[in-house]
């Protein structure tokens, strides 16, 4: 099928080079197998594995930690493509891509030593967790603590929404720690992010005394990939995994992670919509009604249209705060709007295919349904749609501010 749709201009060599060969891989070992797993919710251990040997886990950690070294463009451009296989396995790919990201900016010079070399190859893989059973997206509100003990802090709390929650064997856990803090100070400083080091698997863990990962939450669509809660009942987390050395930053650390994993979630709404079109598109010119392909009405074709402008414009909206990302800039707006149309419009693509398809895109056969179940992930990940648009609302406010 042609390429159209979703280009990306000024790409080097290396970053086609690097795309041709993710393409190649998702159509050959993801697209083929995709539903069957995702019907039986099974995480994809041999796509994993491939991804792996591909060098896509250390994709963003710079060559000499063992990474490739690419930018959050190239990133995205990867995890467009993966999600247009199947969306679960770019959220095995960009919980692990958050961590290795804050570790990277934010972390002591032994903790990038220690961490990102064993991220780059995958054998380290990571999960963050700052959401909690009562609060969503009210990331201040936490309530799990984190207590001096010496050398090391006691974590007790409870979190929620653990992408990799089980399969991981790294989690950065944001906690509340106060210390230092003047009663007064606003929830936000009081908060620390600490690398906590587990083995994979559900229950009470072997090597973290206290942790326990209760089982997978059940979910409507995105599924493979384990979505978990996290109990600390007086885990001992030595100090030197504070991530950067000092607590009171870990807000801050978190945000910067979330910031680039809007970019994520923004890719990964376009490619799922990409291939909802590719699906819609392709059934239109095989189905005939009344005498002719369904893609010779002209109700069709206006639906096929439609689709067409958000698969693109969502893409380049990506793009664009990916490289401004990339050059240094501030982008906490372009990405708010990138993840915000992205996710909107790939609801949006997905139910318009699943039109197309008629009866059809309601059996579990026809990989549309699949789609259909996936893309409501997108409009609350990483920050409600809510959210996203109090971001832009005050940016805007903050970019046009009058004067007087």
């Amino acid at each position: 099928m042609a390429d159209r749709l979703a280009q990306t201009d000024g790409l080097t060599d290396v970053q086609q080079e690097i795309l041709r060969t993710v393409r190649s891989f998702v159509d050959r070992e993801i697209l083929p197998v995709a539903t069957e797993l995702e019907h039986r919710d099974e995480y994809p251990s041999a796509i994993v594995e491939g991804l792996k040997a591909m060098g896509v886990f250390g994709l963003t950690i710079p060559e000499e930690y063992g990474g490739l070294g690419e930018s959050l463009l190239t990133y995205a451009l990867v995890v467009e493509e993966i999600a247009r296989g199947w969306m679960s396995v770019s959220g095995i790919i960009n919980t692990h891509f958050i961590v290795a990201y804050m570790i990277q900016q934010h972390g002591t010079p032994e903790q990038k030593e220690y961490f990102l070399p064993r991220m780059a190859v995958g054998e380290v893989r990571g999960a963050f967790s700052m959401s909690e059973p009562g609060l969503g997206s009210d990331v201040s509100a936490i309530r799990t603590k984190a207590v001096r003990e010496g050398d090391a802090y006691v974590l007790n709390g409870q979190k929620m929404w653990l992408t990799n929650g089980g399969t991981s064997n790294l989690v950065a856990v944001l906690c509340r720690t106060d210390e230092g803090q003047p009663e007064d100070a606003p929830p936000h400083r009081s908060m620390t992010t600490f690398l906590v080091e587990k083995e994979p698997g559900f229950g009470p863990n072997p090597r973290v005394t206290g942790l326990t990962v209760p089982g997978r939450i059940e979910k409507m669509g995105y599924k493979g990939v384990d979505t978990t809660e996290l109990v600390l009942e007086d885990v001992r987390v030595p100090a030197d995994r504070v991530l950067g050395g000092a607590g009171g930053r870990g807000f801050y650390q978190m945000m910067d992670g979330v910031e680039v994993g809007r970019v994520n979630v923004a890719a990964r709404g376009c490619g799922v919509a990409r291939r909802a079109f590719e699906l819609a598109v392709a059934y239109a010119q095989t189905r005939h009604t009344f005498g002719k392909p369904i893609a010779e009405h002209q109700a069709v074709q206006f639906r096929l249209a439609e689709m067409g402008v958000k698969v693109e414009a969502a893409h380049q909206m990506t793009v664009n705060a990916a490289r401004r990302k990339d050059s240094g800039r501030r982008n906490d707006l372009e990405a708010g709007m990138a993840k915000y149309l992205a996710a909107e419009f790939c609801k949006e693509v997905v139910e318009d295919s699943f039109r197309i398809h008629g009866g059809y895109g309601f059996s579990k056969e026809y990989e549309i349904e699949r789609l259909y179940r996936e893309a409501p992930m997108l409009l609350i990940g990483e920050g409600t749609a809510e959210i996203q648009k109090m971001i832009i609302g005050r940016r805007l406010l903050e970019e046009y501010r009058v004067e007087g």
